[in-house]
């Protein structure tokens, strides 16, 4: 193991921002792959006479208005809500990225329409784009993560479009351009990996964010719909039997809580990591 991969190492480790979030996330992702093999119960399943049950040893967290374990339905929505994440991220990121890539590169007319049609989505709140797509072409949880997608891109296009605009006349770009390397092999292969690190740090941001806006339609009833377990339906349902049965309504809101926190943990330990390598 070279020396600098162990100072590497050591500097993740010492980073307290980056390992709360890495233990939050992993603890997230643990129980969402229990979910895949192991709930208790049914989550989706109705049982007659065991509403609004408090926990105990039958029902780890209690039932809900419909008799639903709340336990099984909570592991179960981590499922929807990485699924949506990851799909968003990949989504805004592969079309952030080719657009910025373009931008920054090629530069001139290229660059100004680019960017204009990235100022002009950017003009617009995000969460108005996806009511309107979602309200064109219907709630679900396809429609959610397209939408949310979209959303997405002007983040990721900005920022890859700053990296290439500082890498695109460096020296190691000029030397592979001498060389004949064509305009897709230095943008991808030459200037893409220097901007690796800003592209997961805007990825891990954009995964926090994601959740959220997820969260607000399916509490809108317009996200991931029923009898599919999300966080954001779970607080919807909850919200009108709060005096009922408050800790229904504290559950979700943990996990939501823990996932966006440690998304954003992840990317301020990642960027103080990076800032302090450089320095």
């Amino acid at each position: 193991m070279s020396e600098q991969f162990k100072k590497t190492a050591r500097r993740f480790l010492k980073n307290r921002s980056f390992t709360a979030g890495c233990v939050m996330i992993l603890f997230l992702f643990g129980i969402m792959l229990l979910s895949l093999v192991w709930t208790p119960y049914d989550p989706i399943k109705m049982m007659r006479g065991q509403t609004f049950l408090d926990p105990g040893a039958e029902h780890f967290l209690g039932t809900d208005n419909f008799g639903r374990d709340i336990f099984s339905r909570l592991i179960t929505g981590a499922q929807s809500a990485f699924l949506v994440g990851t799909f968003t991220v990949l989504i805004g990121g592969i079309i952030g990225t080719i657009l910025g890539s373009c931008a920054g590169y090629f530069g001139g007319w290229i660059d100004e329409v680019i960017m204009r049609f990235i100022d002009a989505q950017m003009a617009f709140p995000g969460v108005l784009i996806a009511l309107m797509i979602i309200s064109i072409f219907g709630p679900g949880l396809r429609n959610t993560i397209i939408a949310l997608g979209i959303m997405s891109v002007p983040r990721f296009a900005r920022m890859v479009r700053s990296g290439f605009l500082q890498y695109r006349s460096a020296d190691f770009v000029n030397a592979a351009k001498a060389r004949g390397a064509g305009s897709f092999r230095l943008m991808y292969i030459h200037i893409l990996p220097n901007i690796l690190s800003s592209l997961v740090i805007t990825a891990s941001l954009s995964f926090a964010t994601a959740i959220l806006s997820e969260t607000g339609l399916s509490y809108l009833g317009l996200g991931v719909q029923p009898p599919t377990p999300s966080w954001g339906m779970m607080l919807k349902d909850a919200q009108q039997y709060i005096y009922l049965q408050p800790l229904s309504l504290v559950w979700p809101g943990i996990m939501i809580t823990i996932m966006v926190l440690g998304f954003n943990f992840i990317g301020d330990g990642l960027r103080d990591i990076l800032d302090d390598g450089s320095q």
